[in-house]
């Protein structure tokens, strides 16, 4: 039997027999477990003959409900995010977007080399003020091979990290993510450090699912072995994806882990909706600092 449709103005009830809220999907599951969680609300997944359904109090119950309907009104459909047959992700198509503007950006490194010269993250620049270089190198690649091999392995990543946590926060996570293992190859060559690749940001993406994975069997399945597993499988493909001969390792490591770190702390926040005001302000952190890392770079051709 499906569950009943709850609306926010329903009032407060006393629940008929158990106390529970039926859920439609594993995933389905998680989020409102989080969504519960965030709001004080303790409750238990089960997973019944007759599906995934979440436990808790009985004096709760109309809180409960109160607050899933609230987190089902944020994070309605949209058009532009799709279910992936057979495995309960989502898909998010807005992610099209990233790489048309990497190629985009591309594009204009043929045009004219300011935009490599001045984008691309030179050590020493970093050093002496300009830390644009770690964002707007995250938009620039070598060559084509360097550019289509980043689409290939970002772009389906990149859209499960936004279906996963909403637009605007999975994309804002992988940017900052990307920033930050440029960081650490900075910390760790120094001044002499050059690089430039989106490939820190799909290593970020990456982490962000890992962690969202492991999170599942550990607090949700209660497997350890699968969590594990789970992570191993992320590491797996880090060391595959990320760790090439030629390739930034640490900028590629420091994306995958402060994907790892970005994620748990997104994890720990579960009201953050998918969609909503929220994710439409992280949309626009990124897009601003995205600008206003490439303002600076185009404005400091005189220095």
């Amino acid at each position: 039997m499906n569950p009943p449709v709850l609306t926010p103005s329903q009032p407060p009830f006393e629940p008929r027999g158990d106390p529970v809220l039926r859920a439609e999907s594993p995933r389905q599951a998680m989020d409102w477990s989080l969504a519960l969680l965030s709001q004080g609300i303790e409750c238990t997944i089960e997973a019944t003959p007759e599906g995934w359904q979440l436990r808790v109090a009985p004096d709760q119950y109309p809180q409960a409900r109160t607050c899933i309907a609230l987190y089902e009104v944020e994070n309605r459909p949209r058009s532009w995010r799709s279910q992936l047959p057979s495995t309960g992700l989502l898909f998010d198509w807005s992610s099209l977007a990233w790489a048309g503007l990497v190629v985009v950006f591309y594009l204009l490194q043929q045009y004219s080399p300011v935009y490599e010269k001045q984008g691309l993250m030179d050590g020493r620049a970093v050093l002496n003020g300009e830390w644009w270089r770690l964002v707007t190198a995250t938009w620039l690649h070598a060559n084509a091979t360097h550019l289509t091999l980043n689409l290939m392995c970002g772009l389906p990543l990149l859209g499960l990290t936004m279906g996963a946590y909403g637009a605007g926060p999975g994309f804002l996570a992988a940017l900052l993510s990307g920033v930050g293992g440029n960081a650490l190859a900075l910390a760790v060559h120094g001044a002499d450090h050059r690089s430039l690749g989106a490939s820190g940001v799909v290593m970020g993406a990456l982490g962000l699912l890992t962690i969202r994975g492991l999170w599942w069997y550990l607090h949700v399945q209660s497997d350890r072995r699968w969590a594990l597993a789970a992570l191993a499988a992320g590491l797996m493909l880090f060391l595959l994806l990320g760790a090439g001969e030629g390739s930034d390792l640490l900028a590629h490591l420091g994306g995958w882990l402060c994907g790892l770190c970005t994620g748990r702390l997104a994890l720990t926040w579960p009201r953050f909706p998918r969609s909503g005001a929220w994710n439409l302000a992280a949309g626009l952190a990124a897009a601003a600092l995205t600008i206003l890392s490439w303002t600076c770079a185009l404005t400091s051709t005189g220095r």
